[in-house]
């Protein structure tokens, strides 16, 4: 007995955690976490960019896709 007030304090606290949490700094967050820093915006790249970036990937027709066999 007398775990009443404890009891209730803790599920004040677990309360004001998890609904109150909201003043996270992310910028503090990643210097505590090591991230670098970059200025480069993903969402910037033009066109031209990401075409030149991906073009290993690109199919090229060259006669060996699996899909042009019939399946058996």
């Amino acid at each position: 007995m007398g775990r009443g007030r404890a009891k209730a304090k803790q599920v004040k606290v677990a309360r004001q955690l998890k609904y109150n949490s909201g003043g996270t700094d992310l910028d503090r967050l990643k210097e505590e976490l090591g991230v670098p820093s970059s200025n480069h915006d993903p969402y910037e790249d033009s066109y031209d960019d990401l075409v030149d970036k991906y073009s290993d990937f690109a199919d090229d027709d060259s006669g060996d896709d699996e899909d042009d066999e019939p399946r058996r």
